[in-house]
This record gives structure tokens, sequence and C-alpha cells, in this order.
């Protein structure tokens, strides 16, 4: 195994543990992929059947597009996981790493007929930034792929309608951390609701800014934070090597 692919599997591993930690996590069937440099187009995918909390660099699966295993493994891989994630990996040469999420928030927030709102600073990074897929059952089926992948678009992320949460990065850092705000941004929105008062939404001009200035794109300001995302993910790759200082196994 070359160097660059041992860091990708330790990085991956990582994201693994941070979504376990942070209880962003639905037994063994959801996935986080990443994939691999070179012209094979071969991604990473969790062995199906281990918790998020047992995933470690070595067990990771090495599938080709196609969902077969290109190295010898014991274990199997989620067909769902296969059919999502190779559509978008496919499909978006940005999307290095694609990360899928069940959790209670994010499905709530799937199954509102408004999907996110603005209604605060962390939902605002994913205005006019976000797509929406219908469900269509467990997606098992390849016909799936092509919408998928128009309904994602050129967007971070995606509420998969009825079903949860998806956020695409150029690396695994940047893709956990995209999810770990969209699901910050719906726990936010189904507690707000469940207050029963009257929401407070903020003006496009203001929602577009905040967008602007979150994701990094050209905004204007006086200021421009531009290692806030390096400096979180640095502050995470710590506390996995305090809580699972085997996932680099």
């Amino acid at each position: 195994m070359d160097t660059t692919e041992l860091e990708l599997r330790r990085e991956l591993a990582a994201v693994y543990r941070l979504v376990a930690h942070f209880k962003m996590t639905d037994l063994i069937f959801t996935h986080i992929s990443a994939r691999l440099p070179g012209p094979e187009q071969h991604f990473l995918i969790n062995p199906y059947g281990l918790l998020f909390e047992e995933i470690t660099a070595s067990n990771l699966v090495k599938i080709d597009l196609s969902g077969n295993a290109v190295e010898p493994s014991p274990h199997p891989v989620n067909p769902a996981g296969f059919v999502i994630h190779s559509a978008i990996h496919s499909a978006r040469e940005d999307a290095h790493c694609v990360l899928h999420t069940h959790t209670r928030a994010g499905c709530a927030v799937a199954a509102q007929e408004g999907g996110l709102l603005p209604l605060n600073q962390i939902s605002m990074e994913f205005h006019n930034r976000l797509g929406y897929h219908d469900y269509e059952g467990v997606a098992l089926n390849l016909d799936e792929q092509k919408r998928l992948v128009a309904d994602l678009g050129e967007h971070p992320a995606m509420i998969l309608r009825n079903h949860g949460l998806l956020t695409v990065g150029t690396s695994p850092a940047q893709a956990f951390l995209r999810m770990h705000y969209l699901e910050n941004a719906c726990q936010i929105q189904t507690a707000a609701m469940a207050g029963g008062a009257p929401l407070r939404i903020p003006s496009p001009e203001v929602r577009e800014l905040t967008a602007r200035q979150l994701s990094g794109d050209e905004h204007g300001s006086d200021f421009q934070d531009d290692q806030a995302y390096d400096l979180a993910w640095a502050a995470l790759l710590r506390l996995v090597e305090r809580i699972a200082p085997d996932h680099a196994n």
C-alpha cells in the first residue's frame, strides 16, 4: 500500500470514528466512501456488518465502480451504499468523499415539506446550495442513480426526502465538516419548530451573504477567515487520537 492510500484510509477511518462519536450512526446501515487517486476509479467504503466504532484504516474495503472488491476482504459491501456512492463518484469529479446518514434530526427534516429552513447561521451555509431527492424506496436499483446525480447537481449536500442526509467533499474532512453542520442545522430546526413560537427568517440578501461567507466564496466583507475549517479538522483529529487511537491500524 502506498503512502497516499494509507493516509486516505486513516483519514476516512477517522471520519467513521467521528460520526460514531457525534452519534450520527444507524448501526451498520449507512456509509462513507472515498475515491482513491489514479485512473482505476477505485474507492474505499465501510465493511458491511461492522459498527462505525470498529472501522480501521486496514479493514476498509476497496471496490471498483461496479461494486466489486479489488482486493481480498472478508467483508461484503452494503448494496445500497454502492448504488448511491458509485453514482456520485462517477458523476462528480470533485466528490472525492461521499457521506450519508440516517440521523433522527436529518430524517425529521427530510420528512418536512419545506426541507431545510434558513433559521440560523449554521443552516444558511446551505442556502441555495442543497439538493433534494425524492424517496424511491431502499436504494437497490441502478436506475435511480441518474436521478440521484441530477438532484444533487453541483451542490455540496443533499436531503434524501423521507430518508436522510448526504454530503460530498474534496476530502473526507470536508465531507464530515459539512455533515456536522448540516446535522446541527437539522437539530436546531426541529427544536425551533417544536417550541411552537413563530419562526423568524432573515432576508434573502442576508441568507446569500452568510452562505458565501461560510462556503468560502467571495463575499466582500471586511475580514476573511480562510483557516477556520483547517483548524477545526486539526482539532477533530486530536479528538480522534484521544478517543479512538486504533482507527489508524
